[in-house]
């Protein structure tokens, strides 16, 4: 008889025990999301505001996002993809210069960053400087990536950017 009343209570505390897990790891996940992630979602959907033409959406989207992402940078540095984040944004802003020094911080932390090397090869471009693009592409050249055909065709003038 006790025999079975423990196993009674020890099987209850089990259930008791993993029910409250569930209930805080469900009801915690969904705010769980980090700055990082909403602003990646923000770029998301500022990239198809942009594709149908409306700039001023976008626009303020990607101002949403490169708030999120320097509170990010400011909680976790030195995240090579939150830099390269911050560089698309701000560049997408308008600032190419300080764009450009978030793309270079990112390198610094991970040299072949293929998003970062892509991005950055666009500013160049953008910017006018060639031969700081060609030197991105090189450092893609064998990463048989999306980001190494885009600004090749980029560079060679065969494709705009379209971010």
């Amino acid at each position: 008889m006790i025999k079975h009343l423990l196993l009674s209570v020890a099987f209850s505390a089990f259930l008791v025990s993993n029910s409250f897990a569930a209930g805080s790891s469900d009801s915690s996940s969904s705010s769980t999301e980090t700055k990082y992630d909403m602003a990646v979602t923000h770029i998301k959907v500022a990239k198809k505001f942009e594709e149908k033409d409306k700039i001023e959406k976008a626009k303020k989207r990607y101002e949403k996002a490169q708030k999120l992402l320097l509170q990010s940078n400011k909680k976790y540095p030195n995240k090579a993809d939150t830099l390269n984040y911050l560089g698309f944004t701000t560049r997408k802003l308008g600032d190419f210069e300080n764009g450009e020094k978030y793309y270079l911080q990112g390198l610094k932390i991970d040299p072949k960053h293929t998003g970062i090397n892509e991005y950055l090869g666009e500013l160049y471009v953008a910017t006018n400087r060639h031969n700081l693009a060609v030197e991105r592409l090189k450092v893609l050249k064998g990463c048989n990536c999306k980001e190494y055909d885009d600004l090749e065709a980029i560079i060679a003038g065969k494709k705009v950017s379209k971010y």
